[in-house]
């Protein structure tokens, strides 16, 4: 296929490099910095740099923050050939995609919404790899009328880019499940660290610490975003997660060692039973 991406950060400059290193698909890139098309293409992570021309391609990957790709695809869907098939990396689907999907629509364009499960805490074209998603979870957000033949198409690409388990599952699904998995631990890690000690903390931490915190040096233009376009989900999560808390806070107000001993016995049992379930899986 002749592949066209857009953006040349973290996600899309691994796109490129994975692509290249384990498929033989002809792939331009395009960024509105220069010269990371002119380090990708040194890299050997483009066949070439996009020349401004839309047409031609037989699938194009946006790879912005989800205002961003929006927007692009709004300002230059008049312009890219009948028929391609855009797909967009972004971490919420939902609304999102409806919208995408109606710009497609308008422009007789296909659109199907992908979503790799991988990152790392430092985003950007210099950080990216060709093995970010070996082994990564990726998902796929269909909507009804979606055809079986660009579904296939995602998964094999998928598949050809190392990941793992690969979800096909509804738009509005995604962003339900992502509030929890991905989005609460990012709001979690992010008021962690605003504890006073954080500062003092260098000599006393361990796993547990960089685990907690790993990701508190996120985005927060990208994440901003993300939250807000998914807030109803995102504020249920919260909710139950402060709900929880309030449980433990008050075994400790209370001196209860025995309410303290079966919330943390509750956890463990919940955790080993989604270990349990995910034995065999391939994340």
């Amino acid at each position: 296929m002749k592949i066209l991406v857009v953006g040349l950060g973290l996600i899309g400059g691994s796109i490129c490099k994975a692509l290249k290193k384990y498929t033989y698909h002809n792939v331009t890139g395009c960024d509105i910095n220069h010269d990371i098309e002119y380090a990708a293409l040194r890299d050997v992570a483009l066949d070439n740099i996009f020349d401004g021309n839309l047409k031609g391609f037989d699938l194009i990957i946006i790879s912005l923050f989800p205002e961003a790709s929006e927007k692009f695809f709004a300002d230059h869907a008049a312009e890219i050939g009948e028929n391609t098939l855009i797909t967009d990396v972004c971490g919420i689907k939902g609304k999102f995609s409806e919208r995408m999907k109606k710009i497609a629509n308008e422009n007789s364009l296909r659109y199907l919404g992908i979503h790799p499960m991988a990152g790392k805490e430092f985003g950007g074209y210099y950080n990216s790899t060709a093995d970010l998603f070996v082994k990564a979870n990726f998902i796929i957000a269909p909507f009804d009328d979606s055809t079986e033949y660009d579904v296939l198409l995602l998964q094999e690409l998928a598949k050809e880019i190392g990941a793992g388990k690969i979800v096909v599952t509804t738009p509005e699904n995604h962003d339900k499940m992502i509030a929890y998995t991905s989005q609460l631990a990012h709001i979690v890690s992010s008021a962690y660290v605003k504890s006073p000690e954080l500062g003092l903390e260098c000599g006393f931490s361990g796993g547990s610490f960089q685990d907690m915190t790993r990701i508190a040096t996120m985005n927060e233009k990208m994440w901003t975003d993300l939250f807000m376009q998914n807030r109803e989900h995102l504020q249920y999560e919260l909710d139950t997660l402060i709900e929880n808390l309030k449980k433990y806070s008050s075994a400790l107000k209370d001196g209860d060692a025995e309410k303290m001993k079966a919330l943390i016995a509750e956890g463990r049992e919940l955790k080993e039973e989604n270990l349990r379930h995910r034995v065999g899986q391939p994340n």
